[in-house]
């Protein structure tokens, strides 16, 4: 054991670092459904640095463990299928307390009407539209009085960028979403966040060749010529998290592609 420090002189005393500056998300509980990769964890990593406690979660334990022992002893994590409702109520139940909750978290299938199987078309409201719907509904009597909402969306939904209309049309119907919510839980504010091509976690799972095409038809399609960060992502999030007179309104980060 380290024996107790003797009492600090005055020059040491003015040498020890002044405590970080409170900002508007210290000492606030921010959930993250869908935070152990990607801008979910990027927003986790910035919500920590703030001064939050963060509470992460998803389906693979081991990937959990991970990410939240690398944010630190404020975050802790626990495991959740936001495709089950069993299992979003059994993860919101040990939650005693949310001020800003994010919903990043979806696994789809995308590509032309003609060539999907009903199921893989179904996919993306599986996954994202009702599984976002469902984590929302669960956290709702866990929101503190001037608590946010983060709904995770795309910029497909008013440009679409190929033959993909049910993804299209599940974007589009969490904008609309977003604004219900915002309706029926105020004063809890919920907002959507829209991004367009993020070059991040999500694509480096992808060959190389479809990333690189990718990138370069997003770079022709957007004004500023190139695909997003995770990091410039988690900035629009955390601005809607932190902006009290933002609700009901869609957040496109995507470099000017819904625009062209």
């Amino acid at each position: 054991m380290t024996a107790p420090a003797s009492p600090a002189s005055p020059a040491s005393a003015s040498a020890a670092p002044a405590p970080a500056p409170a900002t508007p998300l210290t000492g606030r509980d921010v959930v993250i459904v869908g935070g152990s990769s990607g801008i979910g964890l990027e927003v986790a990593r910035r919500a920590v640095t703030a001064g939050a406690r963060v509470v992460i979660g998803g389906r693979n334990a081991e990937k959990l463990a991970s990410a939240a022992e690398s944010l630190g002893e404020r975050a802790s994590w626990g495991v959740v299928d936001t495709t089950d409702k069993a299992s979003l109520a059994a993860f919101f139940d040990g939650i005693d307390r949310i001020d800003h909750l994010f919903t990043p978290a979806a696994s789809y299938q995308v590509g032309p009407m003609r060539e999907l199987t009903d199921s893989e078309a179904e996919s993306p409201f599986v996954s994202k539209f009702w599984g976002q719907y469902h984590a929302v509904r669960h956290a709702a009597p866990k929101l503190t009085a001037d608590a946010s909402v983060v709904l995770m969306s795309g910029a497909a939904s008013v440009r679409p960028p190929a033959a993909a209309p049910a993804y299209v049309a599940c974007n589009a119907a969490i904008e609309g979403l977003g604004r219900g919510l915002a309706v029926e839980l105020a004063p809890v504010r919920v907002n959507v966040v829209s991004p367009g091509t993020v070059d991040g976690n999500l694509w480096a799972q992808r060959p190389a060749e479809v990333r690189e095409a990718s990138f370069a038809q997003y770079g022709r399609d957007a004004l500023l010529r190139r695909p997003g960060t995770e990091g410039e992502i988690a900035d629009a999030v955390l601005f809607l998290f932190t902006n009290t007179f933002m609700t009901g309104s869609t957040l496109y980060p995507d470099g000017g592609y819904a625009l062209r």
